[in-house]
C-alpha cells in the first residue's frame, strides 16, 4: 500500500470526452492494470489541478464519480484512497481473483458508460446467464 500518488493525469484536449470522465476513466485503467491498487492515495485535488491545469470543481466531480462507482473513498483530513468496491460479493472457486477484479473493473467501467438504470438490468441479465452457464457446465459434469 503506497500513500504517495501513483498516477499521472493528463487530459485529451481533442477528445469527446468530457475531462472529468477522462480523470475518472484514467484511474479506471490504473487500477485495472494493477498500477493503482487497494489503498493507494490518489492525487489532491490540489495536485491534479497543478499537474494539469485544470478547475478543481472538474477534479472534485470525478472524484465523486470514483466514489460513487465505488473505486475511491474520501477521509476527513487524509485524501482519497483506492478501496475494494465490493468487498462482500460471493468468491467462486471456478476461476482465478485477478478474474473477478477484472469483471469489477469492467462492470464499474459499464456503470460510467450506461449509466446505473441500464447497468443494473443488464447486471441482471449477465448474472443469471453466468450462473445458468455454469450451472450447465455442472450438469455435464464440464471442468474448465
Amino acid at each position: 500500500m503506497s500513500n504517495h500518488p501513483t498516477i499521472v493525469f493528463h487530459l485529451d484536449t481533442r477528445s469527446d470526452r468530457p475531462p472529468f470522465r477522462q480523470l475518472v476513466d484514467q484511474v479506471a485503467g490504473a487500477f485495472e492494470r494493477g498500477q493503482l491498487r487497494v489503498g493507494d492515495q490518489l492525487p489532491s485535488v490540489r495536485e491534479v489541478v497543478r499537474q494539469i491545469t485544470i478547475n478543481p470543481n472538474t477534479v472534485h466531480r470525478a472524484y465523486r464519480e470514483l466514489e460513487h462507482l465505488g473505486l475511491v473513498e474520501g477521509r476527513l483530513g487524509l485524501g482519497t484512497f483506492v478501496v475494494e468496491a465490493v468487498e462482500s460479493a460471493p468468491r467462486s472457486t471456478e476461476h482465478s481473483p485477478g478474474a473477478t477484479r477484472c469483471v469489477k473493473v469492467l462492470l464499474r467501467r459499464a456503470r460510467v458508460e450506461l449509466g446505473t438504470t441500464t447497468l443494473s438490468s443488464g447486471c441482471s441479465r449477465f448474472c443469471r446467464a453466468t450462473r445458468r452457464s455454469a450451472r450447465d457446465r455442472r450438469r455435464s459434469g464440464h471442468r474448465d
